[in-house]
């Protein structure tokens, strides 16, 4: 049984399809199309746009009920929506489910392209401004209520001004990171 297992993974390795479809990125114009038709499919079936960091913040909230903690009281899960959607759970949260999707999705991306490398830790500077990078990015991510999906992506789709505008935000702060990346962290 080993021996044909082997036999159909060799196969798979040299097949057109294989290659063309799992192993090779996709080209730029592949890409944004596929993006754009799942933005209009999100919109069309949710009634709302594309989102991803906000499920952080009630995945954080159901991990803190679970532990004792109640966020009631706390503004952001204050409105009878956010209520709703902390008593209705994972299994009814369809933004959590796409990015669950998204998660495992990337993952089996990787695994299919042979791409997933576990890479040696250079640094404990490397573990600080990666910990740093990822805090003030979900701190960002959720006083301008969005990220690069939900605030740029989204609003540019939805033809609003404020997608324009995190955009020119968003690459002012790229800058700025990177030349603090490099002269503190590298």
């Amino acid at each position: 049984m080993e021996k044909k297992n082997g036999k159909f993974f060799d196969r798979m390795k040299s097949n057109e399809y294989y290659i063309k479809w799992l192993k090779n990125p996709f080209t730029y114009i592949v890409a944004a199309v596929l993006l754009s038709l799942f933005q209009i499919v999100t919109l069309a079936v949710s009634k709302n746009p594309w989102g991803v960091s906000g499920v952080f913040a009630v995945w954080g909230a159901w991990i803190y009920e679970a532990v004792g903690g109640s966020v009631d009281k706390w503004y952001y899960f204050a409105s009878s929506g956010a209520q709703a959607t902390l008593e209705g759970g994972l299994l009814n949260h369809a933004d959590s489910w796409r990015n669950l999707g998204i998660i495992f999705g990337a993952l089996a991306a990787t695994l299919l392209a042979s791409g997933f490398k576990i890479k040696k830790i250079k640094s404990k500077k490397q573990v600080i401004a990666a910990a740093l990078g990822g805090l003030l990015m979900g701190y960002g991510a959720r006083i301008a209520f969005g990220c690069n999906i939900g605030a740029l992506y989204s609003g540019i789709a939805s033809l609003s001004l404020s997608g324009w505008v995190f955009a020119i935000g968003m690459f002012a702060g790229a800058v700025v990171g990177s030349k603090l990346l490099v002269k503190y962290f590298m």
